[in-house]
């Protein structure tokens, strides 16, 4: 199993598209509530060109992950922040059908040297519904830490969902 990440293309909208389509359910549970027009290609096209804008701007990147280069999912680093706090915030989705073989942590692991070697982020951050225990086990195996608890931290699904919080520090940025 060969696990990569890249930006996505204009190409690649149909294909995003049958994506979070066909997980629409699964994704459901951690996702705000989402009209319908997400789940179109067009929609998936605007999102990719908004990426260009947010990869241009620094201020974020999405990536598509792809095992032995079929698309898996989704990651992305959002809320770049640089000046003092040089941080930013990911989030990642993968197919139902391919989830517990590693592939979120392999795409991770990708994402955090990007963010730390060519971005030189000081700071990652992660936020994780308490019983999401698959995408805890993800942080924690690349060494995210828990550093506390956010009530009513993310409106999902109709209600405002307490959160818990993870971060990744980049022990070689500045020492």
């Amino acid at each position: 199993m060969t696990v990569t990440i890249r930006p996505a293309q204009e190409s690649d909208a149909e294909d995003l598209s049958a994506l979070v389509t066909r997980n629409r359910a699964y994704f459901s549970t951690g996702e705000p509530e989402l009209p319908d027009e997400y789940y179109l290609p067009a929609f998936q096209a605007r999102a990719i060109y908004q990426d260009q804008v947010n990869r241009a701007a620094g201020t974020g990147a999405m990536f598509l992950i792809e095992e032995d280069s079929q698309l898996v999912g989704r990651i992305n680093l959002n809320s770049i922040v640089r000046g003092v706090l040089q941080s930013g915030n990911v989030g990642y989705l993968v197919d139902e059908a391919s989830t517990g073989r590693g592939i979120a942590t392999a795409a991770l692991r990708h994402l955090v040297d990007y963010a730390f070697t060519d971005l030189r982020l000081h700071r990652l951050q992660a936020s994780v519904l308490p019983e999401n225990a698959g995408s805890q086990k993800v942080l924690k195996n690349l060494g995210f830490s828990h550093f506390g608890t956010a009530p009513e931290y993310l409106f999902i699904q109709g209600r405002w969902r307490t959160h818990d919080l993870f971060q990744l520090i980049n022990r070689a940025y500045g020492n």
